[in-house]
């Protein structure tokens, strides 16, 4: 009884905080109109629907993923919601030159840079949903070849732009904005490929946050926690799975998500929690062990 209400109160003091910084964060649009902004993985999900907030609030902006069409179309959107400047880099940015290209393209562009927004995911070596969706353990499915290529993807490259784009950053007092997750709050089963990044990824850019404070340089760094966010990508993943249209019911709308995730960039929040219940989930690692287990393999895990 104790310990239920001790996650009661949990609860409660985790809504109050949040409220709190909904009401006080001091976000104003306006400090957005003609900012540079480099967003990575723009081709559909989260990255495409920042782009186009951005826009909105008449940003400039430059984007990368893979598909040049679809750039195309998310770059020509941008530009009649309002975008200042808009352009794109199609390359992968697992490839250390096209994270080169892309810093350098936004240097030649923009002659600065005030937020880069690391986002993008995958693998060269198959779909990630798909192997998601099969839900096998790490002994089931001993793939050295797209552990190594998912880490560099999902994490090493994440290092390479923000180490490319540090000497802009502390230019204009920039901003990093990290898409991490709770697989790098929290261990689930099935996905120990994306745990190793995103538990990589909180563990660097926390320590250059604390370096740069370390420092005295005026750059920002945000880690990005998100949820269940209501993507295409997530769509089409979660119908394969049992029950998976009811899942869907319990998805964060897209749109919801990237507005948050800009106002958190542009507060300079060291952590954004989107939706609100992830904050509390992120929390059970202060539990007891056995808890955690109970909690992840029979609450959160699918």
């Amino acid at each position: 009884m104790m310990r239920l209400m001790w996650v009661g109160l949990v609860v409660l003091l985790g809504s109050v905080g949040i409220g709190v910084y909904w009401s006080h964060d001091g976000f104003d649009p306006e400090s957005i109109r003609g900012a540079t902004v480099v967003i990575t993985g723009c081709s559909t999900g989260i990255g495409e629907e920042m782009t186009y907030q951005y826009a909105r609030l008449g940003a400039k902006i430059l984007i990368t993923a893979r598909r040049e069409n679809r750039l195309k179309e998310v770059v020509a959107k941008a530009k009649s919601l309002g975008a200042q400047e808009a352009h794109y880099v199609a390359g992968d940015m697992g490839k250390a030159e096209d994270c080169e290209r892309t810093i350098q393209t936004a240097k030649e562009k923009f002659g600065r840079l005030d937020y880069l927004v690391l986002n993008h995911a995958g693998s060269s070596l198959g779909s990630v949903d798909e192997r998601a969706a099969k839900l096998q353990t790490w002994d089931q499915d001993l793939d050295m070849d797209f552990y190594a290529d998912f880490v560099d993807i999902n994490l090493i490259s994440y290092v390479r732009l923000a180490s490319l784009a540090l000497p802009l950053l502390k230019e204009s007092s920039g901003h990093i904005v990290v898409m991490g997750s709770l697989g790098g709050k929290i261990t689930f089963p099935y996905f120990s490929y994306m745990t190793t990044a995103k538990f990589g990824l909180d563990g660097f850019f926390g320590a250059l946050r604390v370096e740069l404070m370390k420092t005295k340089q005026n750059v920002s760094v945000s880690y990005v926690v998100p949820g269940f966010i209501r993507t295409a990508g997530a769509e089409e993943m979660v119908k394969k799975l049992p029950g998976g249209e009811k899942m869907l019911e319990t998805a964060a709308p897209v749109k919801e998500t990237a507005y948050t995730i800009i106002r958190g960039g542009a507060t300079r929040t060291r952590e954004i929690y989107v939706p609100s219940y992830t904050w509390v989930i992120s929390r059970i690692r202060m539990f007891p062990g056995w808890l955690q287990d109970y909690l992840i393999l029979n609450v959160f895990s699918p």
